[in-house]
């Protein structure tokens, strides 16, 4: 009898340390699992950095890897006031990624805000996506080279639209691709619009007659015959829009990626960025991220936090260059 209730307090007690220390693995699991994230966009709606947080958070959400995600678009200063709403209130933004690109470190270099990446903490690099000349539907320019030859008549009445300001992404863009042909980039007529959708509407409404910015902001609407892409900043042919030509295969040297990432803000900790590298990097894997991808013409170019914050320094070298030698800096 007595060895019965040995064995049965035995067996009782072994029961419940199991179960306490599954609880507590339980607890710890979800303490380090990854429950929300808060996207904050610099940037209105229908911009490459509104559509690049809207496209992984949709595929965060729906492959499991985040229980919760929400979106806040907060432009203004070329994204300036989202950089320095982030670093003013860190203390409150625990859960909060930052979509950006290389406008962060253009916009930093020629001063239209104050910080850099530093003033931030580099989580992950995503995606790359190639730049795009874009004109409406029923524009007379069916080609590239047509447009050379009317900027070659008449460069001011080649007007071109883009999503960011004088100086930063969509007007290096188009600037380079200008001087690929032997013009002086500092005289193209670059019109500038608060976000990407107001640059379209310019383009629609026939305020400009070309827009320059990301593949991944016309490949939708190009599909449905809306615009017509004339070329694309990519070395070759993308496998997503094989449809739609290169400068380079039109005899202009000119190629460009425009990286995308993720910012958090300042002192957070490496627990939670490994975190959200977790996340990010288990994305590429799901089904839900080649339909995304594929839907925009991205092209992955994943770098973990320290990879990403060496890639930015190297890129600040980089583009401090080539926007001295298009006439942005002195």
């Amino acid at each position: 009898m007595l060895n019965t209730f040995k064995k049965q307090f035995t067996t009782r007690v072994a029961v419940t340390l199991l179960a306490s220390s599954m609880a507590a693995i339980s607890s710890s699991a979800m303490a380090e699992s990854l429950e929300k994230i808060h996207f904050l966009v610099p940037g209105g709606a229908g911009g490459g950095w509104d559509m690049t947080a809207r496209g992984t958070g949709e595929v965060l959400a729906k492959s499991g890897l985040v229980e919760k995600v929400s979106y806040q678009n907060l432009s203004g200063g070329g994204g300036g006031k989202a950089i320095a709403h982030l670093i003013e209130t860190a203390k409150r933004q625990p859960d909060t990624l930052m979509v950006n690109s290389t406008p962060i470190v253009v916009r930093s270099l020629s001063g239209i805000f104050p910080q850099s990446f530093r003033d931030l903490t580099p989580v992950a690099a995503t995606i790359a996506d190639y730049g795009a000349i874009v004109v409406s539907a029923n524009s007379p320019f069916t080609d590239w080279k047509q447009v050379v030859a009317q900027y070659t008549k008449d460069p001011r009445s080649v007007k071109i639209a883009g999503g960011s300001a004088r100086g930063s992404m969509d007007h290096l863009i188009v600037a380079a691709a200008f001087k690929g042909e032997g013009f002086d980039p500092r005289k193209v007529r670059y019109i500038a619009y608060d976000a990407g959708g107001k640059a379209m509407a310019a383009l629609l409404s026939g305020e400009t007659e070309l827009l320059s910015t990301g593949l991944g902001e016309v490949l939708e609407i190009s599909k449905s015959g809306q615009v017509r892409v004339l070329a694309i900043t990519a070395p070759e042919r993308l496998a997503a829009a094989p449809e739609i030509p290169t400068l380079v295969e039109q005899g202009n040297d000119t190629v460009f990626a425009n990286w995308r990432g993720f910012f958090a803000a300042p002192g957070a900790s490496q627990a939670k960025i490994d975190a959200w590298n977790k996340a990010l990097s288990g994305m590429y894997k799901t089904t839900e991220w080649t339909v995304v991808r594929d839907r925009n013409g991205w092209i992955d170019t994943y770098k973990n936090d320290k990879d990403f914050y060496s890639f930015l320094e190297q890129q600040e070298k980089q583009m401090g260059g080539l926007m001295r030698e298009l006439g942005f800096l002195e």
